[in-house]
């Protein structure tokens, strides 16, 4: 039994971290580096990171979602990890240019994004800038201020801590934003991807997965 165990937590640690080491151009001449989890299925997600992180700070996230056959891109944001640039600006290019690679070179047509307070706001603008049908799904979690909510396109998650400072901004994008969508307030203050280390994590990662894998 205990080798049984050992050898679980192996093949489950082995599963989420192998991913292929990438990078892309952008539309105005940046590269963006990235790793890419492939996964059985047609659903793809691509994470945003928020300010103080880069694309290896989603504790646990990519291998729940791995297990639930959606492969996963994360991405370091021009000016983070190894996504050096001069020009930070244009954060929402950044991942149209991951969600073309993902179409072009990897055949994904179902492509989901996830954005955590910085990336939550790039994810929004990618968004409303994107083509119809570039995004299927959209989570916001703990997203920074963007114009715009009304401008949203299809089904989007809304995801806080109930005491977190930026609460009711959080609130308001979201009452601000189209059908369909859905707003989960967490326990706790944490902001964004800072729940991932809270005894939330699990209900955050559940959360997620559950409207994702639909």
């Amino acid at each position: 039994m205990r080798i049984f165990f050992i050898l679980s937590v192996l093949l489950l640690t082995s599963s989420a971290s192998r991913a292929d080491y990438l990078h892309f151009a952008t539309a105005d001449n940046g590269e963006v580096y990235a790793d890419f989890y492939p996964a059985d299925g047609n659903k793809a997600v691509i994470l945003a990171h928020g300010a103080i992180f880069n694309r290896n700070s989603w504790d646990g996230l990519i291998a729940a979602l791995l297990k639930h056959h959606i492969a996963v891109m994360a991405i370091d944001f021009r000016g983070y990890g190894e996504s050096h640039a001069q020009d930070l600006s244009n954060k929402a290019e950044d991942i149209l240019a991951a969600a073309r690679f993902l179409r072009r070179e990897k055949k994904q047509q179902n492509i989901y994004l996830l954005g955590a307070s910085m990336g939550g706001a790039a994810a929004a603008r990618a968004d409303i800038q994107a083509q119809p049908e570039m995004f299927q799904k959209l989570v916001l979690l703990s997203p920074a201020p963007f114009q715009s909510p009304g401008q949203l396109k299809g089904p989007v998650l809304f995801i806080a801590s109930q005491n977190e400072g930026m609460k009711n901004a959080i609130v308001a994008l979201y009452r601000q934003a189209p059908e369909p969508k859905q707003l989960v307030l967490l326990p706790g203050a944490a902001h964004a991807q800072h729940i991932l280390k809270t005894a939330q994590k699990t209900s955050l990662i559940q959360k997620i997965v559950a409207f994702l894998a639909l």
